[in-house]
């Protein structure tokens, strides 16, 4: 008897603020990525082993947040502000809070470090407990639907809670604290996903938490093959505009690795 494949799901971020186009972070096309993704896990639901669904969960201050931070003239930087360690040390941008001067400095510092990505300041979004960090109604729906047919339980993961810390990545923080067992590597996750025989990836934004979600999960994986479980529906993921390139790069390192791609319309045919 031929062995029943294990088929994941992984969804990352199908959030009010980065989905629909009035949210807080709207990612232009995530609208109709959602509603091909809903579409999907009602196509294959029966056919799918589990569902991960990661979910930004932020306080207002937040240190990718306006509200966090204060100019030398006491405003607020603009959103898509980016914030060195330079500025820090100089004055340039102070936490609100300025006994947090000497945490934000090593920081930022920190983050040059793991040349990532240095601090942006993004628009407040995805605030724990408000509208735009609920997951999209298509999508919720397909989802319930899945858990009570195939009486399931969608594996949710919450991420971004701490406040002293970017967490694009589903499964680890820019800068985990030690402090923080949230903040660090979720092994739990990746080792729910090594024990799938293939793995469909979607979600927003592709530049940035789909992008170092997967990083992680594939560095990670106690196995390098695993990575060729992986596949990327590229019809239900979008970049944030003006960073297209990271969401290209992201693609062409991950499919060098043995990523492959498919879209909504076309995969478990």
């Amino acid at each position: 008897m031929s062995k029943i494949k294990k088929i994941d799901l992984l969804v990352i971020d199908p959030q009010e603020d980065f989905c629909n186009p009035k949210g807080a972070l709207s990612v232009p096309g995530a609208d109709k990525d959602m509603e091909r993704l809903a579409t999907l896990i009602t196509r294959v639901g029966a056919r799918l082993n589990d569902i991960h669904m990661t979910l930004d969960q932020h306080h207002e201050m937040d240190v990718a947040h306006p509200s966090f931070w204060r100019g030398s003239d006491g405003k607020n930087p603009s959103p898509f502000t980016i914030i060195t360690a330079a500025d820090v040390e100089k004055g340039v941008w102070t936490p609100s809070i300025t006994s947090l001067t000497k945490r934000m400095l090593d920081y930022t510092r920190a983050l040059e470090k793991g040349s990532r990505y240095p601090l942006c300041i993004w628009p407040a979004h995805c605030l724990i407990g408000s509208p735009g960090a609920a997951v999209m109604p298509g999508v919720l729906a397909a989802l319930n639907e899945w858990a009570r047919t195939e009486q399931a339980v969608v594996h949710f993961v919450s991420k971004g809670s701490n406040i002293f810390t970017e967490h694009y990545s589903g499964v680890k923080a820019e800068v985990p604290d030690p402090e923080d067992p949230s903040t660090q590597l979720n092994i739990s996750l990746i080792q729910a996903l090594e024990q799938a025989d293939e793995i469909l990836i979607a979600g927003e934004a592709g530049s940035h938490c789909v992008a170092n979600t997967i990083r992680d999960i594939a560095d990670g994986f106690s196995d390098k093959d695993y990575v060729k479980k992986f596949t990327l529906l590229t019809d239900a993921v979008s970049p944030v505009p003006g960073f297209e390139k990271l969401q290209a790069d992201f693609i062409s390192e991950m499919t060098a690795r043995g990523m492959k791609l498919s879209t909504t319309s076309d995969v478990m045919r």
